[in-house]
């Protein structure tokens, strides 16, 4: 069956990663000439780590999660990704190889771009390839920050700080679905899901959240900050 495309090309679509303003025209339809869309079921893997780094991937809807699969079948997820999101991990510069494992939490339009072409033009266009590095910067800042958090902070600090996450990066509202089941949350916050449920049910009964099995509110934000800052 003939797959429809969300995407009509790169230069007008709104999820477009915001480094492709540096490209020129001629850029833009070469990388769209280049690319190929598909959509993928909830639960359904969309890159499989250890597999090839043979294209960049962007979303153009839905989340999904970015997760390091380790030892005894423990994963640790690293980040929800979001539409307009460049998805590519170090591998693709190292070893060739995908760094990490990407799974769909919601329906997902995925847009794939051959990675050949991706690496041309940061070599040919300073600006692509300048915009590529802040990228870089930015999310080993943030795996920077995160780890610093899961190493000092006590369980109830990390826990904020995941919801904090949602709430701040993830949906921008104090209200919001909570995308991840208790067992993922752990994965998240380095902590089992018998003490992510406790946890939870601890923030509800001090008035910090409301929480059910679909939905997290946050009740008195001031409180659950300086819950992650004292960890």
């Amino acid at each position: 069956m003939a797959v429809l495309n969300l995407v009509n090309n790169c230069e007008t679509c709104t999820h477009r990663w915001k480094n492709f303003q540096h490209l020129s025209k001629d850029e833009l339809m070469l990388m769209n000439e280049n690319r190929y869309e598909a959509t993928f079921k909830p639960g359904e893997t969309i890159i499989k780590q250890g597999s090839p780094t043979s294209n960049a991937l962007f979303m153009a809807s839905g989340m999904a999660k970015a997760y390091i699969e380790g030892p005894n079948g423990k994963n640790f997820i690293l980040s929800i990704a979001l539409p307009g999101r460049l998805i590519l991990g170090p591998g693709a510069y190292v070893d060739s190889r995908q760094t990490y494992s990407v799974a769909a939490i919601t329906t997902v339009q995925a847009c794939f771009i051959n990675i050949d072409i991706f690496k041309q033009l940061v070599r040919v266009n300073g600006a692509f390839a300048e915009g590529l590095l802040e990228d870089i910067s930015e999310k080993s800042l943030g795996t920077l920050s995160r780890m610093v958090s899961l190493s000092q902070k006590k369980m109830h600090g990390r826990l904020a700080d995941g919801l904090l996450y949602f709430s701040d990066v993830v949906f921008k509202s104090d209200e919001y679905e909570m995308i991840l089941s208790r067992q993922e949350l752990g994965e998240m916050t380095n902590m089992a899901k018998e003490c992510v449920v406790r946890i939870l049910k601890e923030l509800e009964d001090s008035g910090v959240i409301y929480s059910d099995s679909s939905k997290i509110k946050i009740l008195d934000r001031e409180k659950l900050i300086k819950i992650s800052q004292k960890g």
